[in-house]
């Protein structure tokens, strides 16, 4: 019997403007083959959208991204014959996808003289097979299309998708398959231009416009203002099954993205950000039941919906480009946070939810999750810490107070559900049987290990979410005080508690010395595999200065660093594998993560190293990073291996950016206290750059610059402080 397999994306071009977006080859078809197709919200509206010039595939030749939602591609249809080896004709086809539409402009361009018509032709047919049934390798079946005047038009009832293509002969196949033919007539040295454009809308998933009452598709001409976006968030009842993910918004955080940019002698930290704050904008959407909040998307294609860590993670790492993004996401996931216990979605008072689905009227996939599904340990102290971190980049106080009785809510449940046992820590397992086996950021089911590669039995205790744990909550006492609520004390007593039981029960060592284990399984026993959790630590405030010194000496070895980044699990520990999932692969956002409390930690010469070799890895992907890529040394390959089923764009892939510059500029914002502080790297390695400047940094409702000196100092400029009351 056949077995269906995850298929690749490495070799894709992703264009998208989230919930729409067209994965396609290098060459620009779309082939019903793998994850190729045109996605609107989580279901395939085109699987195949061959050209044809005179009756046959024109030969590639080249391809780029333009933007995060515009692709160019350049072919030369080799039927249409010249003189000598100069192309008679070329086209080129430009892809540009926003939420609810995929426009396609094709040029055919004369580059001798000509005189003739030529048949263009484009096949095309669709399967709406759903985004998890694509994922999962299960093939679809065509869907019958029908005329609808000018017209191709099709859908499920729930689900309306319309193509029109000007001055283009329709006919529709006895297959499924439908064509679009135009005759174009090319004379001299003259070029021609056809297009198509397809549109779509899911009623379920009430996709809605930027502006009321405006079409789906609308660029807004200008970004809104900090003060336009400000107001505190409104009451908000629990959460229902239907609510499901919307369309990107041109909204909170635009306007101040608009003018993010970096100048350096080394191009490369400018270049990622470029890219970076493009894909961050095509992720951004909102849900039906928050539609003014808005949140990144995970990531592309399977994850384009709303998750409580990854949105998290994202927001955190973007705030030096301001704190609407974060705003968005904590009222987003507030929107939904637990009010119940319900062992099936994994459900507990205070919680923050781990994914939001789109819930279907058909049966659930094989092994799907819940629409609304809560298996997550860390999202919720995560939560926590993201609304003291916007706080103190100057969230206005109205909306921090107003959020004040959710933080109440995912502290308490950290005591009352994430401790199920009372020994202080934090532990899962999934009660369902349905669920997900692992509930930390590596949530695949062979992530935690023993260092001999046993894997560890649940409920499992894992060391990062107890750093996490701790920080959020000294992070809520300290916003306890500073909005005059009481419960800061037992909150940092729990605090202590909590280190007391991490120190006693998780340090370990091996020849090289003290390392904190992975994990704790079943029996309490440390599953002591070396990895990269072990980064998430510092600068949560749970290590001493010393045990930061032994991580972040763990980090700078070559069995965890690739040279292009952090692996996932030391290349000496039994379970290590370069293209595994979680247990050796080198995540962006992992990377990042550790970059940025190495740098906090004092640890300036590791961070420098490990941020060096993610620049290298960025500039080998085009400056767009991947989820994730292969462990293998730079050393060994001399460029890094792409993992082929990593998504591309990923929220916080491309969040990585944010850390790397405040980690370089060494940037600290205290809004509420009236400080700002930049204290660059300065090591004269290979980096940073003996320079930099970057534009478009907020703080509170100021936009300001930082850099680094021809001396080496840092620099504030435009931005002036002074202590705010709550």
């Amino acid at each position: 019997m056949a077995h269906s397999h995850q298929p690749w994306l490495h070799d894709l071009i992703t264009v998208l403007s989230a919930p729409t977006m067209v994965l396609s080859g290098p060459d620009g078809q779309l082939r019903w083959s793998g994850a190729q197709g045109a996605f609107h919200a989580d279901s395939r509206v085109l699987c195949q959208a061959i050209l044809e010039i005179a009756g046959a595939e024109p030969a590639p030749i080249s391809s780029s991204l333009a933007s995060a939602g515009t692709a160019l591609f350049t072919a030369v249809p080799q039927e249409i014959a010249g003189d000598g080896p100069d192309p008679a004709v070329w086209l080129t086809r430009q892809r540009m996808v926003r939420p609810g539409s995929v426009r396609e402009v094709v040029r055919l361009t004369a580059g001798q003289h000509i005189g003739a018509v030529i048949p263009v032709t484009l096949r095309v047919a669709t399967d709406l097979a759903t985004l998890a049934d694509v994922k999962a390798g299960r093939p679809g079946r065509l869907v019958s299309m029908a005329m609808a005047g000018s017209e191709l038009a099709w859908g499920d009832g729930r689900l309306r998708v319309r193509l029109s293509a000007p001055a283009a002969v329709a006919a529709i196949g006895s297959d499924g398959t439908a064509s679009l033919t135009w005759q174009v007539r090319l004379s001299g040295l003259g070029e021609q231009e056809i297009g198509w454009l397809l549109s779509a809308r899911d009623a379920s998933a009430v996709v809605m416009s930027p502006r009321r009452g405006a079409p789906s598709l609308v660029q807004i001409p200008r970004a809104r203002t900090s003060d336009e976006v400000a107001g505190p968030a409104p009451a908000r009842p629990g959460a229902a099954p239907g609510d499901t993910p919307g369309v990107s918004r041109d909204d909170a955080g635009a306007g101040q993205w608009a003018l993010v940019a970096a100048e350096s002698a080394d191009l490369r930290l400018p270049r990622l950000l470029s890219r970076s704050i493009a894909d961050a904008a095509a992720l951004r959407m909102v849900t039906a039941r928050a539609p003014d909040d808005v949140f990144l998307a995970a990531g592309a294609p399977w994850y384009l919906t709303l998750f409580g860590r990854d949105s998290i993670w994202a927001a955190r790492l973007l705030l030096p480009f301001g704190w609407q993004l974060a705003r968005g996401t904590l009222r987003a996931l507030a929107a939904f946070q637990g009010t119940r216990v319900d062992a099936l979605t994994g459900e507990a008072p205070g919680k923050i939810p781990h994914e939001l689905r789109a819930a279907r009227p058909e049966p659930a996939a094989t092994g799907s999750l819940p629409p609304l599904y809560y298996g997550t340990i860390d999202a919720t102290p995560l939560w926590v810490c993201l609304l003291h971190d916007a706080w103190r980049w100057g969230m206005p106080a109205a909306d921090v107070r107003a959020l004040l009785p959710a933080m109440a809510g995912a502290l308490a449940w950290m005591r009352d559900y994430g401790d199920a046992d009372g020994d202080g820590l934090l532990e899962y397992r999934d009660q369902s049987g349905h669920g997900l086996a692992n509930q930390g950021w590596k949530d695949s089911r062979d992530a935690i290990r023993f260092a001999d590669g046993r894997m560890a039995e649940p409920p499992v205790t894992l060391c990062e979410v107890q750093g996490y744990a701790y920080q959020a909550a000294m992070n809520g006492a300290d916003l306890l005080d500073a909005f005059g609520q009481p419960g800061a004390a037992q909150w940092r007593a729990w605090a202590a508690r909590l280190a007391a039981a991490f120190r006693s029960s998780f340090w370990v060592a091996d020849p090289a010395g003290p390392y904190p284990a992975l994990a704790l399984d079943r029996a309490k026993d440390q599953a002591d595999a070396l990895t990269s959790n072990i980064a998430h630590l510092l600068g949560t405030g749970l290590l001493t200065a010393a045990e930061e010194d032994l991580v972040a000496g763990r980090l700078s070895r070559a069995d965890l660093n690739s040279g292009f980044g952090l692996r996932t699990m030391s290349a000496r520990s039994g379970g290590y594998s370069p293209l595994s999932y979680h247990c050796g692969s080198v995540w962006s956002h992992d990377t990042a993560i550790a970059i940025a409390g190495l740098a906090r930690s004092g640890h300036l010469a590791t961070a420098a190293d490990l941020a060096d070799g993610l620049l290298e890895a960025a500039s080998a992907f085009g400056w767009r990073l991947p989820e994730l890529f292969s462990g293998h040394a730079r050393a060994q390959t001399g460029s890094p291996v792409p993992y082929p089923a990593s998504c591309r764009p990923q929220a916080w892939a491309a969040a990585a950016a944010g850390a790397l510059i405040q980690a370089v500029l060494g940037l600290d914002v205290d809004v509420p206290a009236g400080a700002v502080h930049v204290t660059p790297l300065r090591l004269g390695t290979r980096f940073p750059p003996a320079s930099l400047q970057v534009t478009g940094l907020v703080a509170g409702q100021q936009t300001f610059g930082a850099g680094i000196g021809a001396d080496g100092a840092g620099y504030v400029s435009g931005l002036s402080l002074a202590p705010v009351t709550s």
